[in-house]
């Protein structure tokens, strides 16, 4: 075995052993991501004039049709799936990009109006935008009514 073959896969085990050990005693952790799929990265920020939420998401290689956005109450949930490229023919020295099926569950610190979400997807960035709820929509005044009112 020459001294190349010895070290190709070097930088793969290394990041493999960092995930596996880098996290809250990574193991467990380590084996619900692999067996879950992953998470892609997001950022996400806040705008006015109007008032939104922003929710980017990097996907990369990932067919927007095949994406499905859930909003509920201040969670944004993202799911999909990145398919697993061809390797036939191939000898890979590092493997970084995930692939399978994922599923980010973003928590805002806000609420957001739903029915008015937007989504749009450029150079494998999904970019979600969520109009803050109007603060009349969340609340409403309960009269009080006496024994005599209802009738």
């Amino acid at each position: 075995m020459s001294e190349r073959d010895l070290f190709a896969n070097f930088a793969r085990m290394r990041r493999e052993m960092d995930e596996m050990l880098g996290g809250a005693w990574g193991r467990s952790a380590y084996i619900s991501r692999r067996a879950s799929g992953f998470s892609p990265n997001v950022d996400v920020y806040y705008c006015s004039n109007p008032e939104r939420a922003i929710v980017k998401c990097d996907l990369s290689g990932i067919d927007p049709s095949t994406v499905g956005i859930e909003v509920s109450g201040r969670q944004v949930t993202v799911v999909g799936k990145r398919p697993v490229q061809e390797t036939e023919g191939r000898v890979y020295q590092q493997v970084e990009i995930p692939t399978g099926p994922f599923r980010r569950i973003v928590e805002l610190q806000v609420d957001v109006d739903p029915e008015r979400a937007e989504a749009s997807y450029e150079d494998g960035v999904l970019c979600i935008d969520l109009p803050l709820k109007d603060e009349s929509e969340v609340s409403r005044r309960v009269p009080v009514q006496r024994p005599g009112d209802r009738g």
